[in-house]
């Protein structure tokens, strides 16, 4: 491990064990119930001279009644300390894990839409799921097996060095190459850690896809080609969990092997100094008691690199995760209320890594009350130019006003407290009715649910399911149609009662009763606000005060419906060639 990999490591430590400060208190519990248990090891082993001087060399009778009642009580108090190690451990990692947790979630709320559009949902769900757990690893549970392992070896050297520091000394040599071999292992677990890591998010990723597109990989017959996609990733994962193991297994084996060599000499020594100095068999018992005790807790800290790399691994998404810059907030200006008047001087935007522009020099204003109708091809700008007006991005060049005011002046959750937003992907969650249509707000009355579900033409189906606004939806609202499922979006949207309206593709792929129904429920919602449809249904565009038409982020067009038909430009090619959907 290189210098610069080593002062990485501890920083990422030192940051993990930040979590743990605030609950010091529990930690010391916790820190002298290790000391305490670690204490017991020696102690027992000590215990072999006098059993095997006094008991069965000396036969003395009081040895044999008072050395193995010590013993038990030796192990009351052993037991005793470990039960409040653990659970106290157990109570600082699950503290570790439900703030980083907290943490996280709490950061992708704020991160901007860029993010999700660069980085795939399940390496996200992979990073707060599961490697949070994995960071536990490398926070409290190291410094359990650290401390307790570390302080028996430290006890048990102890006493053999007590016992006879020339044999001692034979353990000793032995540690420096133990030392070496544990400092390779942990910089190629560290990197086998990290592999694993990406190829789990990679896992997690096609599980999430296969499950969200379920309907399409039946109809198209992808089973097998997903089959294959998620053998590949489950056997990345398996020759390298194959190669961490191989990896550990190899290190403690030479540990083991050096320690018995280290035996072997042990035991001849032990033998010659019986012969030629004053060395009992209890303390050949107690040395050799201590020695084997040795074995266990070395295996542990030998063996406990491959989880404090594979938990710092972790660590290291973890953070990453955690140090993305935020969504940014620059407005002080907080808006209570807004005519609704919306202007945009020049306005160019540019995704991340595309040639072209999305949206190239748009100048448009957009009155009080109006309706204005986004037409054009797929790709023509229309929904990146409404997620700018939601500062769901950011204008590469120009500026967008709201009552001649810059967005970005506005703070964020003012801004958005006055957009309401209707798009063909409709956003349920897997609650009641009640609790989707009320979404983001608690001071919602029955009544006002049901006049919002009135409005939007969706009470007499609610009311017709067995538990009404209380039925239970399921994930996406898969329980109810395409129809039901917007009227319930329009519904939401009602009931924010917000000046602005953003329609994007309200009802497409809609069929004829449940277009008719959302179309009804769409004019109750855009009444008396500053309404801006997207490539909505001819009968809304026809009826909006100002149609755009946009090819390739540009404005080509604009006026009403009756004016853009006589010029027999663009938009009139558009209807002409069914472009644009009509009404069924």
């Amino acid at each position: 491990m290189s210098a610069s990999s080593f002062k990485e490591s501890l920083a990422l430590y030192r940051r993990v064990m930040r979590y743990l400060l605030p609950h010091w208190k529990i930690f010391t519990v916790s820190t002298l119930a290790m000391v305490v248990a670690a204490a017991t090891e020696p102690a027992f082993a000590s215990l072999m001279k006098p059993l095997i001087d006094g008991g069965f060399v000396e036969k003395s009778r009081e040895a044999i009644i008072w050395t193995p009642l010590a013993i038990v009580g030796l192990f009351v108090v052993r037991g005793v300390a470990t039960y409040v190690n653990e659970y106290a451990s157990a109570w600082l990692t699950g503290q570790l894990v439900e703030r980083l947790r907290t943490e996280m979630f709490e950061r992708m709320q704020t991160l901007p839409m860029a993010y999700f559009d660069a980085h795939p949902s399940g390496n996200t769900l992979s990073r707060i799921v599961s490697e949070t757990t994995q960071v536990s690893d490398a926070g409290f549970n190291v410094i359990t097996v650290t401390v307790k392992d570390g302080l028996t070896i430290v006890g048990l050297l102890g006493l053999l060095l007590y016992t006879d520091w020339r044999l001692a000394l034979i353990c000793f040599a032995v540690m420096p190459v133990v030392a070496v071999c544990v400092r390779y292992v942990s910089s190629k677990l560290r990197k086998l850690s990290r592999k694993n890591r990406q190829d789990q998010a990679q896992m997690t990723q096609i599980v999430s896809e296969v499950i969200a597109c379920q309907s399409d990989v039946r109809v198209y017959q992808g089973e097998a080609q997903e089959m294959h996609r998620f053998g590949k990733s489950a056997e990345a994962m398996r020759r390298n969990q194959i190669k961490r193991r191989a990896t550990n297994a190899a290190s403690t084996g030479i540990t083991q092997l050096l320690i018995a060599v280290a035996l072997a000499v042990i035991l001849y020594f032990a033998g010659v100094l019986a012969q030629t100095a004053n060395f009992s068999a209890g303390d050949f018992m107690s040395f050799l008691t201590a020695m084997l005790m040795l074995f266990a807790p070395l295996k542990r800290i030998t063996g406990i690199s491959q989880n404090m790399q594979r938990g710092l691994a972790a660590a290291e998404s973890v953070f990453e995760f955690l140090d993305q810059t935020p969504e940014r907030d620059t407005g002080s200006h907080v808006l209570q209320e807004t005519r609704g008047e919306l202007t945009l001087r020049d306005v160019s935007f540019f995704y991340p890594g595309a040639e072209h522009p999305a949206l190239d020099g748009i100048s448009l204003e957009i009155r009080a009350g109006e309706t204005l109708a986004l037409v054009g091809a797929s790709g023509s700008g229309k929904t990146t130019l409404a997620s700018l007006l939601a500062r769901f991005h950011e204008p590469t060049a120009g500026e967008i006003l709201l009552d001649g005011r810059p967005l970005r002046e506005y703070t964020l959750a003012s801004l958005r407290s006055q957009i309401a937003l209707v798009s063909q992907n409709v956003a349920l969650f897997d609650d009641t009715i009640a609790a989707n249509i009320a979404y983001g707000r608690t001071d919602v009355s029955q009544q006002q649910l049901v006049e919002a579900a009135r409005a939007a033409n969706a009470l007499e189906f609610i009311e017709a399911l067995p538990d009404g606004f209380a039925t239970v939806i399921g994930e996406d609202g898969s329980r109810l149609s395409g129809g039901q499922r917007q009227r319930l979006a329009i519904a939401r949207a009602i009931l924010k009662n917000a000046p602005i309206l953003i329609l994007d593709e309200a009802t497409s792929a809609l069929d004829t009763q449940s277009e008719r129904l959302v179309q009804s429920a769409l004019e109750n919602l855009m009444r008396g606000r500053t309404t801006v449809v997207i490539a909505h249904r001819l009968s809304t565009i026809e009826r909006a005060d100002r149609i755009v038409v946009m090819e390739r982020g540009r404005m080509v067009e604009s006026g009403a419906h009756l004016d853009l038909m006589a010029r027999g430009g663009i938009y009139a090619h558009l209807q002409k060639h069914s472009t644009l959907p009509s009404v069924d």
